[in-house]
């Protein structure tokens, strides 16, 4: 199981690369795993404001439907588009062509991107997966 450094993580199993900001979003190889083979992805729609926190979309796959959580506040400003042909791309590269959207990040008191809180590190991603099993 890949657990990239430079990513941060969310208890549901997301993943979140921030850059400026704009953060990407997906679901981590741990949950591609749990998952199964990714049948269809429901992502929220361009232009769809997200709540951390809050569910934004589905993954189905041949074991179950499970929701998809936003790990950032923002608006949505791009969807990965390719997953609609070809869902499979969240096992196959959780990480790379499997990401599922960005969002630009909500501004914080200072008008400034605030940065996302309560996410997980790459260690306590990793611990976290250990004591699920």
């Amino acid at each position: 199981m890949s657990i990239p450094a430079e990513l941060q993580y969310t208890e549901e199993h997301e993943w979140v690369a921030i850059e400026g900001d704009t953060a990407s979003v997906g679901i981590t190889d741990y949950a591609a795993q749990q998952l199964g083979d990714v049948v269809y992805v429901s992502l929220p729609a361009v232009g769809a404001t997200v709540v951390a926190g809050e569910p934004c979309g589905e993954v189905e796959s041949t074991k179950s439907v499970s929701d998809l959580y936003s790990p950032v506040d923002g608006e949505v400003t791009e969807v990965n588009e390719e997953l609609d042909d070809d869902p499979g791309l969240v096992n196959a590269e959780p990480y790379g062509s499997g990401w599922m959207f960005r969002v630009r990040l909500a501004a914080g008191d200072g008008g400034e991107a605030a940065p996302p809180a309560g996410l997980l590190s790459p260690a306590e991603y990793e611990e976290l997966t250990k004591s699920a099993g």
